[in-house]
């Protein structure tokens, strides 16, 4: 099998970014050492090394300030996005990491166009960082949207069989249901049937989650699931699709987590993020913070495939060395499937 090379970008360097991706190659490495796969790397190399130091991951760090793959560290490479102008602290706000941020996603977005990289995975960036660097964007997929040029993305997220891709995302609730259209609506089901299909999945079944409570309760409650998702779905089923819907939002999720379904189209952005983020989050009683996270966000409708983590930049814990890896692992991993390749299993 030929190699295959995932870039993954560091998010913003004054979060968990950094942390999370030294972690992350500490705890792949026996994985990718029996594999084709090559990850490069893309970010401040200041930052790394700080992260690695951090964990106290010596070998790491030392790939980091060698940049290039070495007999310890074959298949791992990192470039840089720049140069700090000034040492950039972890949990503050700041233009410079902002436009780290972005020319880490320039970089790589060139790369996978160009054909030298056959995903990107992501780690978190800040949108105000972003914006205090002049580039107006509201996060990493309206950005890669724009990079790409492409006409359209969709998000997923994915956390086990939990996988849910929405119609819309950063936009206001009262602007949902004027975006809510039976064209954008086959659109999301088109792409995420084939992201189902990618991943091993060969009849997808697709539910779409009404946007009103109980559906509209036959227009007591609106009449945009009556008159735009039920037309639709009829359509679908007509072309032969597994597809069902609309589905009341109260309900559709426990259906998809009994395995009912293999994904669900949400209709907005926390209608899809909540069930998603509450499963994937695991909180410490103790103290009230979450100290492990699971779950993946993967980009659609675009010219080059994109995986990211399913969190932000996690400014308060940033430095301290306790960020969990485990959601940029899965989304590493995702990279790869839908990709076409296959990370080899841990040693027993």
């Amino acid at each position: 099998m030929p190699e295959q090379r995932i870039a993954i970008t560091m998010g913003d360097p004054a979060g968990i970014g950094p942390e999370i991706i030294v972690r992350a190659l500490s705890e792949l490495k026996p994985q990718i050492d029996r594999s084709d796969l090559r990850l490069v790397v893309i970010g401040s190399h200041e930052a790394h090394r700080r992260a690695a130091e951090l964990l106290k991951l010596e070998d790491t760090a030392e790939l980091v300030r060698r940049g290039m793959p070495s007999a310890d560290w074959p298949n791992v490479a990192f470039l840089p996005a720049g140069a700090e102008v000034e040492p950039i602290a972890f949990g503050k706000v700041s233009a410079q990491a902002g436009e780290f941020a972005y020319q880490a996603v320039a970089l790589a977005v060139e790369l996978a166009l160009a054909g030298d990289v056959a995903a990107i995975c992501t780690a978190p960036l800040n949108k105000e960082a972003l914006n205090l660097a002049g580039h107006t964007f509201a996060g990493h997929t309206e950005m890669l949207t724009h990079l790409t040029k492409a006409r359209d993305s969709v998000m997923m997220l994915a956390h086990g069989n939990m996988r849910v891709s929405h119609v819309t995302t950063h936009v206001a609730l009262a602007d949902v249901p004027g975006r809510m259209t039976a064209d954008r609506i086959r659109r999301v089901v088109d792409l995420t049937e084939g992201a189902l299909r990618k991943i091993g999945i060969q009849a997808p079944r697709i539910a779409v989650a009404a946007l009103n409570p109980h559906a509209g309760e036959g227009g007591l409650f609106g009449r945009q699931d009556i008159d735009i998702t039920e037309p639709l779905v009829a359509a679908l089923r007509a072309e032969g699709r597994d597809v069902v819907g609309p589905v009341p939002g109260d309900t559709i999720f426990v259906k998809l987590r009994a395995g009912q379904y293999d994904a669900v189209v949400a209709q907005y952005h926390d209608q899809g993020h909540i069930p998603v983020k509450l499963l994937g989050f695991s909180v410490n009683p103790e103290t009230g913070r979450w100290d492990t996270l699971s779950g993946v966000n993967i980009t659609l409708g675009l010219p080059v495939l994109r995986t990211s983590v399913d969190h932000g930049t996690a400014f308060d814990i940033a430095g301290q060395g306790i960020a969990s890896a485990s959601s940029l692992i899965e989304a590493v991993e995702y990279a790869v499937r839908l990709s076409g390749g296959a990370v080899a299993a841990p040693a027993a």
